[in-house]
């Protein structure tokens, strides 16, 4: 007999389609195969620390009819860890440190014997380090980046892409129309999984992801030769952390007291200056920015969020703690949240994104 009897469930990070997909499959599975009750942790970390009316009960009611909806239903924070929390004292002076015993006494406090935390590196590093300090805790990975390692696919980056790609299908008709280049700049800050998939699928003329830095005579040069082959316009998609050969990333402002103060963006600007300069095209850019992390998630990451969510569930039930949901393949299974914290996953150069793009006479830069 499992001693579980309820579980809790929590979003942190940036929002990302397919997180009320997750939750929804984890309330399915606990309340209709284990006969669990389920309780929702809003506001993340913060949540988990200021406890009462962040914890919420879920029910199948609740949880009817979110499958197609965006964000997140149990909201979100990605600046509150609390093993480095900023709170105010009994006194009223703002202190920082670590402040995890009062989320642990909090879960205690609610009768929850174990969590499923969803989200991204960060998010997953405080699931770990709770798990440390014994709470019951399952990963689900969370990133529209797609660069969490061990998994082979996260959800939410199916439904950027596609955004992604719609945008660069209705841009092309104007950079057709008046003979211009257009630059695209997407998310993937350490990763180009957007910027490559989306280049490939919306029929770019370029890609200039993270992983190769560029050159960007040579991308005017891949311009010209279209040019000079009859194509009058060009689309150039770049991905935020994008750099020049022995260059750095354009960082678009620094936020202070943030878990990750650096923000980057504006490539796209730089490049489409560039450009124009250099090809003889007239350039503009488009930041396509947190439009990739909204909306209805796709079919696909609508079934690989149920997957997840119910599999976390499962490994829950199993005993099988301080573990994250990967996908192998097309199976699920599970890596220790001691091996995935601080690793990301890049676009490889010797795999089918990069081949595929050379194959047809992408520029990438390089």
């Amino acid at each position: 007999m499992s001693e579980i009897k309820r579980i809790g469930v929590m979003t942190g990070g940036g929002d990302c389609p397919g997180l009320n997909a997750v939750i929804r499959a984890v309330v399915k599975t606990a309340i209709l195969k284990y006969g669990l009750e389920v309780v929702g942790i809003k506001h993340g970390y913060r949540g988990l620390y200021l406890g009462e009316d962040e914890f919420v009960p879920l029910t199948l009611h609740d949880v009817s009819g979110i499958i197609s909806k965006g964000g997140t239903m149990l909201y979100s924070s990605n600046k509150d860890n609390l093993f480095d929390y900023s709170y105010i004292d009994e006194h009223g002076q703002e202190q920082r440190g670590d402040v995890s015993d009062v989320g642990v006494n909090n879960l205690k406090k609610a009768g929850i014997d174990a969590l499923i935390v969803i989200g991204g590196d960060g998010t997953l590093t405080s699931g770990r380090d709770f798990a440390r300090k014994g709470v019951k805790v399952i990963g689900v990975p969370k990133t529209i980046d797609n660069d969490l390692a061990s998994t082979d696919t996260t959800f939410g980056f199916d439904t950027a892409v596609a955004t992604a790609t719609e945008s660069i299908d209705k841009l092309r008709t104007t950079a057709e129309s008046h003979s211009r280049t257009i630059v695209v700049e997407v998310m993937g800050r350490y990763a180009g999984f957007i910027a490559i998939a989306s280049a490939i699928a919306g029929g770019a003329d370029a890609a200039l992801i993270p992983e190769i830095p560029y050159d960007i005579n040579k991308v005017a040069d891949a311009i010209k030769e279209n040019r000079a082959r009859g194509k009058n316009f060009a689309i150039v998609v770049v991905a935020e952390g994008a750099k020049p050969i022995g260059g750095d990333v354009v960082i678009s402002k620094v936020i202070d007291n943030s878990p990750d103060p650096i923000r980057l963006g504006g490539v796209g600007e730089v490049i489409a200056g560039q450009l124009e300069h250099l090809a003889g095209l007239e350039c503009r850019a488009t930041i396509l920015g947190h439009t990739q992390r909204g909306g209805s998630p796709t079919s696909n990451d609508r079934i690989l969020s149920t997957r997840y969510g119910s599999y976390a569930v499962k490994l829950l039930m199993e005993g099988k703690f301080g573990n994250m949901v990967v996908l192998d393949g097309t199976k699920l299974g599970y890596d220790s949240l001691e091996n995935v914290i601080g690793k990301n996953k890049a676009v490889e150069e010797s795999g089918y994104w990069i081949k595929t793009a050379r194959a047809i006479d992408m520029c990438l830069g390089d």
